[in-house]
């Protein structure tokens, strides 16, 4: 199995693709802000699953690149904010994407907690 065969590789990418759509309604002055900023860190979820997965048989390694795609994970949250804030997407899409990253988090801390389940 590799790594595009786990649920929270499939489930970050997924949002990361939403997003990516979602922010071309965003207007042209957030292009090297807000727009890259979101899609930047969304992305950054699945590289850091990606390259986590290389180096399970190193439990601190693979914690560590979790904690780092949760913590982009968590980024792309607070980027969701200034979003809705900005009234870039309304609170019913907001909501939606925050749950979608929300379920990725607890499958990263998951994986975080059990590494061992992931040799």
């Amino acid at each position: 199995m590799g790594f595009r065969a786990l649920k929270v590789y499939q489930k970050a990418f997924k949002l990361a693709m939403e997003i990516f759509e979602i922010t071309k309604t965003f207007p042209k002055e957030e292009k090297y802000s807000l727009t890259d900023q979101i899609r930047r860190s969304s992305r950054s979820v699945c590289a850091n699953i990606g390259e986590a997965y290389r180096k399970r048989r190193y439990p601190k390694h693979f914690i560590s690149k979790l904690s780092d795609s949760d913590s982009e994970n968590t980024e792309t949250q607070v980027w969701l904010d200034f979003s809705l804030s900005c009234k870039y997407i309304d609170r019913t899409k907001y909501d939606d994407l925050i749950i979608k990253s929300e379920e990725v988090g607890k499958l990263l801390n998951y994986m975080m907690n059990n590494p061992e389940k992931f040799k």
